[in-house]
């Protein structure tokens, strides 16, 4: 294994290349990247590179993010296979036909989705800034909000809009979680602080019974909360591959997983072997057309600049 690493080490420097990995990446890839990070550190760490070629360790409509800010990089994916339920959940037709419906609403599209999807859209947005996009806005226009419906609902509920129409799609990780299951860890866990993703199909439940010790955090956040935090003990109701970063940077604390069987196969689809594979035979590229480059641009940078 270590051998391995060191010929990744290699390729990299021979290459000019730079490897950017999810927290949700299996713990041997998050180790040999230089930047790990949520959706949008991620984004902007592809946006600032250097590097004429990026391996992104993550899902296709994060690839597809990279190359849309590097239209002149090489950006490859070790596993194209590496899809996302959530993004699946609408596509292009669709969104258009929702969009006659509601012909003067403002389109604000979670960075789940792909390319040719945000290319209808009129902004992007991350777990982490969602909230501050969605402000951005003036209050008076509508908003469609798509893919993820608990995310939205979120959102619906901190702004307190009547305006925002909610597309139902859901990330299949994050709708497992079940209220009445994380009420039994919290009851087990009393003096433990709950770090909770928006994602979740438990946040609106879980907000109302909270005594104050509960976050609404993106995998980041989570990073970030669990230093800061005074509490030694956190039950985490994400992903479990967020669970070696959190432990990494923090082997003083207890991380519990809210749930220990919520495990997205597609983030872990890539291993070492196709990281060293995708750097020394270039693939698999990622490939758009000038046109989805240039249109979904637009969303993301705005994203960009409000953050």
């Amino acid at each position: 294994m270590t051998e391995l690493k060191n010929e990744i080490t290699d390729l990299k420097k021979k290459l000019n290349a730079i490897i950017l990995a999810h927290n949700y990446q299996i713990p041997d890839v998050q180790d040999i990247a230089d930047f790990v990070g949520d959706s949008l550190e991620l984004s902007r760490k592809a946006s600032e590179t250097k590097a004429d070629i990026i391996v992104f360790c993550g899902v296709m409509f994060m690839a597809e993010t990279a190359k849309i800010l590097n239209p002149n990089k090489k950006v490859l994916i070790p596993d194209p296979n590496a899809g996302c339920s959530l993004a699946d959940s609408i596509n292009l037709e669709q969104l258009r036909e929702w969009k006659k419906k509601h012909p003067k609403a403002v389109v604000v599209s979670y960075i789940n989705t792909s390319a040719d999807v945000k290319t209808e859209c009129d902004y992007c947005c991350t777990s982490s800034n969602a909230l501050k996009v969605i402000q951005s806005i003036p209050e008076d226009k509508e908003i469609l909000f798509l893919p993820d419906m608990y995310l939205g609902m979120w959102i619906k509920r901190k702004t307190n809009r009547k305006n925002i129409f909610i597309w139902p799609g859901e990330c299949h990780v994050h709708a497992g979680f079940k209220y009445e299951n994380l009420v039994k860890k919290m009851e087990e866990y009393p003096d433990a602080e709950v770090m909770l993703h928006p994602e979740c199909g438990c946040t609106t439940q879980c907000l109302y019974r909270s005594n104050g010790n509960l976050k609404v955090l993106s995998t980041s956040g989570m990073i970030r909360n669990a230093k800061e935090s005074p509490y030694k003990k956190f039950i985490v109701v994400t992903e479990t591959g967020i669970l070696y970063p959190l432990k990494k940077a923090n082997p003083d604390k207890e991380f519990i997983p809210a749930d220990e069987n919520a495990i997205c196969k597609y983030m872990k689809m890539i291993t070492l072997e196709k990281v060293y594979e995708s750097l020394k035979n270039l693939k698999y590229e990622v490939v758009l057309s000038e046109e989805i480059i240039e249109k979904a641009y637009i969303p993301i940078k705005r994203m960009l600049e409000i953050i």
